[in-house]
């Protein structure tokens, strides 16, 4: 199958060419290293000419509503116009678990993210949303932007994380599957405390800073329930538990 992969330079990206690679799969790195930007359309013609799926796990660098919703309206209208004039028959993106719940929760990302989500479901074109909760490899980042001092205020919800190996693994398997039109979940196999989580992973790494459950705190700019970001009963579990990942990273490779 040929695949056409939007954002295949970045962490789930470079994943998924990999495994789509070691498939037999014959796949197209569009990003805008590879000279392919899905927002100003620059390069898309060729990058999806002949290609059946076209699989987004772009990202935008603005986690504001404006910024975000800019660049994914655009980008995700650029695919399908393109796509369809390709005539690529199943267009895969990766989103979130919960996107609508925080959306209604003002989260500025998610916002974006729910209207990139409607574009594809009302473009008339077969298509897969494949949810994912939360990465590891994001735990530090997240913990480093509620740091004042030595001090990170966490928002107090649970998250059912993943590893990222297992989300792009995840991508793949939807991308050669049959379109669903409608969303697949996926998550990791432990729940916990978000602050437990990057206590867990800063002590790990032998970072002494405190850790607060914040009743008050935000997750990118969207106050929760408690549960908001964990997935449905029926979504997919995937294996990788945190002291896997954790061991894993921590060898050189």
């Amino acid at each position: 199958m040929r695949i056409t992969v939007i954002g295949g330079t970045g962490l789930i990206g470079s994943r998924l060419v990999d495994v789509l690679e070691r498939g037999g799969h014959a796949v197209v790195t569009a990003a805008r290293a590879t000279g392919v930007n899905s927002f100003t359309g620059e390069g898309l013609e060729a990058a999806l000419d002949g290609a059946q799926t076209v699989v987004d796990v772009s990202n935008s660098s603005y986690t504001d509503v404006a910024g975000a919703l800019e660049f994914f309206e655009a980008s995700t209208l650029n695919l399908l116009t393109y796509g369809a004039a390709a005539g690529v028959r199943h267009h895969v993106a990766l989103s979130v678990v919960g996107t609508t719940r925080l959306a209604r929760a003002q989260g500025g990302y998610f916002i974006a993210k729910a209207a990139q989500e409607r574009l594809i479901a009302d473009s008339g074109h077969d298509y897969s949303l494949v949810h994912a909760t939360q990465f590891f490899e994001f735990i530090r980042s997240i913990t480093e932007t509620a740091t004042r001092g030595r001090v990170a205020h966490l928002a107090d919800v649970l998250v059912q994380p993943m590893a990222a190996d297992d989300v792009a693994s995840a991508v793949a398997d939807t991308a050669l599957g049959e379109p669903v039109n409608g969303v697949v979940e996926f998550a990791g196999p432990e729940v916990f405390g978000l602050a437990d989580l990057a206590r867990r992973e800063l002590r790990f790494r032998q970072d002494e800073r405190e850790i607060v459950a914040d009743p008050l705190g935000t997750y990118f700019g969207a106050r929760l329930a408690e549960r908001d970001l964990l997935p449905e009963a029926v979504a997919t579990i995937r294996p990788t538990r945190l002291h896997e990942w954790q061991t894993r990273a921590a060898v050189p490779h």
